[in-house]
């Protein structure tokens, strides 16, 4: 398991910000963080279920490909957790 460095995160949001738009990052995303990455499973905490659900159902496949540009490693598939179980 490797934890993601705040760099990462942070280049992971700019360039998810950067496709979805900032309105829909603003509403969807606010207060996300990608955690940690364990064999090709990124965790990222949301900051409720719903809006971590919904960020897993809708976005998985194309955080996966940004995470995997970003961290030069494959990432399949996207694990969003709610905050309050991290």
């Amino acid at each position: 398991m490797m934890k993601l460095t705040r760099i990462q995160d942070h280049a992971i949001q700019a360039l998810m910000a950067g496709i979805v738009g900032a309105e829909t990052f603003d509403h969807v995303f606010a207060g996300i963080r990608f955690d940690e990455i364990e064999g090709t499973m990124l965790y990222a905490f949301a900051r409720n279920e719903d809006v971590a659900s919904d960020i897993e159902d809708s976005y998985s496949p194309l955080i996966a490909a940004v995470a995997s540009r970003v961290l030069n490693k494959q990432v399949d598939v996207v694990v969003v957790m709610p905050k309050v179980l991290q």
